[in-house]
């Protein structure tokens, strides 16, 4: 009798921990079996070093709070291929998703079932419309940035010529916000002699951006100035031009890593870009991903909270309609100070 009252404690103890275990392990459950502390970033795709620093600078920032970080990426940049990634992490039930979207709408559907599971989802970099999102985080405004660009193609074309928009991906939120904002400013008439001859995609694929900034060449003999409003994009025009022996004839713009581009610019492919601090970016976000699940902020335009070391920050009203938290503006790299950035990132 003994024996058998002794092996109901023990059965009961174990079944209580394994109870304990299901509610709270994995990194903590909050109500609902969702992780208080596990947060997730899905990238555009793999093999790109701007988004390999933005998924390290989110690790950092959630490491740095006692979190655990989950970095996923698809391997081509489709919304169809992160649709799968965000149906794993439901399954997973942890507790923020911060996607960097490969599409503005077709993430909704996904992204909805996500927050009806109490999941906190917003977006980061290239976004998703407001009804996929509590909020946004973007690297910069957006009528600065394109303002900026065109403003550079319109003083290295010499105030007039052709030039060309070599972009990401056709659907992607940040690169079409920011293409608009340079067609309504070349129709301003201070740039009226600049003639925007094609806006090209080379999907973010190195290959592919490649192949795009030659028919860029071929099929436009006059152009005078490539703007690419993507690291992958510039990198590849700036090889395509500086293997041409272009330099000084066809110049090149628009966000670039130091890194990669040090030599461009040093060798007058490029003679100034634009970026932010991709590291910085990511790290942004994950204090947006914990103020968002403890509660300290829901989203809404007013909502403010601190970042650790980038210090503190409000939500503002977006210009799509929903929210947004901006980093901070657009700096500028020349040969002046290419040399102290480039080993940085």
């Amino acid at each position: 009798m003994k024996n058998l009252v002794m092996k109901v404690v023990v059965l009961s103890t174990v079944l209580a921990v394994l109870c304990s275990a299901m509610v709270f392990g994995g990194g903590q459950r909050a109500a609902g079996g969702v992780s208080s502390n596990t947060h997730a970033i899905v990238f555009k795709s793999t093999g790109n070093p701007y988004g390999e620093r933005e998924m390290g600078g989110f690790e950092a920032g959630i490491k740095e709070q006692g979190g655990t970080a989950i970095l996923r990426a698809p391997d081509l940049p489709t919304a169809e291929a992160q649709i799968q990634m965000i149906e794993q992490l439901i399954a997973q039930r942890i507790a923020s998703i911060c996607i960097v979207g490969n599409d503005f709408d077709a993430l909704q559907p996904v992204l909805t079932r996500a927050q009806n599971q109490g999941i906190k989802v917003f977006s980061l970099d290239s976004g998703v419309n407001p009804a996929s999102r509590l909020t946004h985080v973007n690297q910069a405004d957006t009528q600065a940035i394109g303002e900026t660009l065109v403003e550079a193609a319109y003083d290295m074309a010499g105030g007039s010529g052709d030039i060309a928009i070599l972009s990401a991906t056709s659907q992607a939120s940040n690169q079409n916000a920011w293409i608009a904002v340079m067609q309504e400013t070349l129709k301003q008439p201070k740039y009226a002699n600049l003639n925007l001859v094609k806006i090209a995609y080379g999907d973010d694929l190195r290959d592919k951006s490649v192949s795009e900034t030659e028919a860029l060449l071929l099929s436009y003999p006059n152009l005078k100035c490539i703007i690419a409003p993507t690291t992958v994009g510039i990198a590849a025009a700036g090889k395509v031009l500086a293997d041409r022996g272009l330099q000084g004839k066809v110049l090149l713009t628009g966000l670039g890593l130091p890194s990669e581009m040090a030599e461009y610019i040093d060798n007058n492919v490029c003679p100034y870009m634009y970026l932010w601090n991709p590291i910085d970016v990511g790290y942004l976000g994950a204090y947006v991903a914990t103020a968002l699940t403890s509660g300290k902020i829901t989203g809404k335009a007013g909502d403010t909270f601190t970042a650790g070391r980038l210090g503190n920050y409000t939500i503002i009203q977006a210009p799509d309609g929903g929210t947004e938290v901006l980093l901070g503006p657009p700096f500028k790299f020349d040969k002046a100070n290419i040399n102290d950035w480039k080993g940085v990132y």
